[in-house]
């Protein structure tokens, strides 16, 4: 959501709106186009509404994590400069994605856990 931000990318008017030619880049780091900070803040609503119910955030949690495991291994393997790197995609964004899935699902491993531990004391 930072990149619809100006200041923020180095060059706002150079941002396209999909594909591997936009030239903006977030914090000078990870390159971004109108439909990756679209995908992102739908990805960020998603969160936020799920998270009301504890199944619906653990789904959440594995699911998207999972998703952006797939990102990080296509960002591995597609050309940086085909038409293939759509969203766009750069170095930086496959290992964020790597970092981001990994510690999602760690999340959603972890929370499975602690949901069936009952408290000291309780009979049920």
């Amino acid at each position: 959501m930072a990149g619809f931000i100006p200041g923020l990318t180095a060059d706002v008017e150079s941002m396209s709106f999909g594909g591997h030619h936009s030239e903006a880049m977030l914090l000078g780091i990870f390159q971004v186009s109108i439909l990756h900070n679209i995908v992102h803040l739908l990805y960020g609503i998603l969160g936020l509404l799920l998270s009301r119910r504890y199944g619906a955030a653990r789904a959440y949690l594995l699911v998207g994590g999972l998703i952006y495991l797939v990102l990080w291994i296509y960002g591995l393997a597609v050309n940086k400069e085909s038409v293939a790197n759509f969203v766009p995609l750069n170095s930086a964004d496959d290992w964020l994605h790597l970092a981001l899935g990994v510690t999602m699902v760690g999340l959603a491993i972890l929370f499975s856990r602690h949901r069936n531990v009952k408290p000291a004391g309780t009979t049920r």
